[in-house]
Formats: structure tokens, sequence, C-alpha cells
């Protein structure tokens, strides 16, 4: 049984997928050759938003959005402790300081009653984090931020394709920002991310720093990067974008059903009242996580654990002076979340399956 079925995706968009990949190596633009700016024309009217900009990956998208905004050495960003590391990292390579908010139990994304209090006069950004593919309430944190003049990045690497109140993730602040990493919602067969703004100013500042900073050969207006998306990468985004909400539909369903059947067994991922969930990781609680995982593992069904450790304790982040209770429930989550398989062609018998194994795991 596979955690993430990509060999199944492939076989099913073989045809489009070899057909677009055999163009570029056919037409050898392998560095922003056509195919880039036709996803991101795509990426841009599916989001809704004026710009889209592909980068080399998500987490170069952030550093780049850090960039743009003009973060950098004594400032100080805001995020969550319970997220991948790159959700934090970006804001020390750009020189500033992470600062840390706990999350809400029930979504596992940033608590908007907590993070007023985090804000001081060297905030120069918020970085909420739209976990396991479910938006935080970016309504109210953008109100929040609006009061004080930050401007505020969606970390949508796990949730494009999820909406908030009709708005797509990535579209619902100042910058969106997500990641086309293999397993995500949508996608590449190699490391991917992108962009979104509906500011002309941004959009241009972030173009040019994925470019060594400047849009034009021989001619650097900002100190950039090589962050630029390969074109073989979006030839591959482009064979499989036609496919794409109907996936984020399967996902739905299949989350639900899960939700359905395990209601009760352990505790379910909660769904927003005017929130859809993408489930890039169908992700429950139960006590004592390694022992479940090793007992799901010897009935032959894959987990994945995201994320056994919070940021504040990594060894990387020490000098930021946070110890173990400064934020219970990421500590708590991190002791109780598991991920069961989850991918759009999951079948109710695999399903079923590992409902079984997990309520066995349990008793």
């Amino acid at each position: 049984m596979e955690f993430i079925d990509l060999k199944t995706q492939y076989r099913r968009y073989q045809v489009a997928v070899d057909a677009r990949i055999h163009k570029v190596l056919e037409h050898g633009h392998y560095i922003m050759g056509p195919e880039i700016a036709e996803i991101e024309t795509q990426l841009a009217a599916y989001v809704g938003v004026k710009h889209a900009i592909t980068v080399a990956s998500g987490t170069d998208s952030l550093e780049i959005a850090l960039r743009a905004l003009g973060v950098g050495f004594g400032d100080e960003v805001i995020t969550v402790p319970f997220t991948w590391i790159s959700s934090a990292e970006v804001i020390s390579q750009v020189g500033a300081k992470p600062v840390f908010v706990d999350i809400e139990p029930a979504t596992f994304n940033l608590d908007v009653s907590k993070l007023e209090a985090a804000i001081t006069p060297r905030t120069k950004a918020i970085i909420p984090v739209s976990l396991f593919g479910q938006m935080p309430d970016l309504h109210a944190i953008n109100a929040t931020a609006a009061r004080h003049g930050i401007p505020v990045i969606e970390d949508g690497a796990q949730s494009f394709g999820a909406t908030q109140k009709g708005r797509r993730s990535c579209g619902a602040t100042l910058i969106g920002s997500t990641s086309f990493f293999p397993a995500k919602p949508f996608g590449c067969y190699g490391d991917g991310g992108a962009l979104f703004t509906q500011d002309d100013r941004l959009a241009d500042a972030m173009r040019a720093i994925r470019t060594h900073g400047g849009v034009k050969r021989h001619h650097h207006t900002l100190v950039g990067m090589n962050g630029r998306f390969d074109t073989i990468q979006a030839a591959v985004l482009l064979a499989k974008f036609p496919h794409f909400e109907w996936e984020v539909n399967e996902r739905q369903r299949i989350g639900a059903r899960y939700s359905e059947l395990l209601r009760g067994v352990c505790v379910v991922p909660e769904v927003v009242s005017g929130n859809t969930h993408v489930y890039a990781q169908y992700t429950v609680r139960v006590p004592n996580h390694d022992a479940i995982t090793d007992r799901l593992k010897s009935h032959l069904i894959p987990t994945g654990i995201y994320y056994p450790k919070c940021l504040h304790e990594q060894p990387v982040f020490a000098s930021l002076g946070y110890v173990f209770g400064d934020f219970p429930e990421s500590e708590k989550a991190s002791r109780e979340v598991i991920s069961l398989p989850m991918h759009p062609f999951l079948n109710h018998a695999d399903q079923d399956q590992i409902v079984a194994a997990l309520k066995a795991s349990l008793n």
C-alpha cells in the first residue's frame, strides 16, 4: 500500500505527461522556457490573482517573499512552531528573528487570539501556515496585521486547492506561497514552488529576485538568487493541471469518509465552517503515536508523523531562548499526530483496511 500513490497518478496521466516533457526536450529551452509563462498564467487564473511567479522550491518562495518585502537584520517575523522547518528557516536566512505563536488544537493552525501579543515594533511580516491542507483564519490574521501595517505571507505549501469563504489558498493575503514538491496536493517531479500576489511592485521584485536580482540579463537591481523553476517541471504541472480539481474533490471525499469512519475512535481533523480541506496529510491524534505507528507497520500500513518535534525544540533555534512548555498546544500535537495514507486514488477497500488496522492498534 502506498502512503502517497504517485505511481498510479503517473499511469493515469502518462500520455499527457510524456507528451509535455517530450515537447521540452524537442525545443530545448530547459531554463525559463515557454512552459513557465504558460503555467504561471494558469496558476494565477486559478488562484484569482494578477501574478503567479514560479520558483525553484516552496522554501525559496518564502525567502523570496521576505526579501521582496525588505525583511532583514534586526527584524522579527511571526510564524508557528508546529510546521516544517522551512517556515522559520527562511526568516533566519534573511537575517531576521523568528517569533513563534502557538496553534489552535482543532486545526493545527495559528491561534489568532495569541497573535496580537507577539507583535512588536520590530515585526515586519507574519507567516501563517495552512497546515495539512486547511487555511487558518486569514480574515482575522489580515485584520490584526493591517492594524499594525504588517504584511502577511500565507505559507500554503500544503493547502493549494483549499478555499476559505470562496477565496483560494494563496490568494487571501498580500503574498501567497506554495510548494510543488511531489507529495504535495499539486506536485511536480522534483522541487518547485510559486508565489502569488495582486501587487505589481511586489511581483516585479519577486521575479527579479528569483533570477539573480534582475529581469533583464546583465542588469541587476536587487540582491537576488538562482530561484528559477525548471521548464520540464512546469511541463509536468501543465499535464496534471486539467485533473487537479478532480483530485481536490477526491481528497475531500476521501478525507470526509475517513472522518466518518474514525470519529469516536480517535481525534479526527476538524474542518472549520467556511473552509474546504485538501488533506495534504490526513492527520489524526492518538495516544503514544510512536507505538501506534509500529503497530500499523505490522499491519503493512504506511504512516507519517508530521512533526515529531516543534521548531523551538530544534537545536538550530536554541538561541531564541524558548523552552519546552512555551507552546503547549504545539508540543501536545507533536506528540500525538499521525498521518494516514491519503491520495486521490485511495479506494474504499484500502481505506477500510487502514481504518480496521488503526482500530485494532488502538485497542
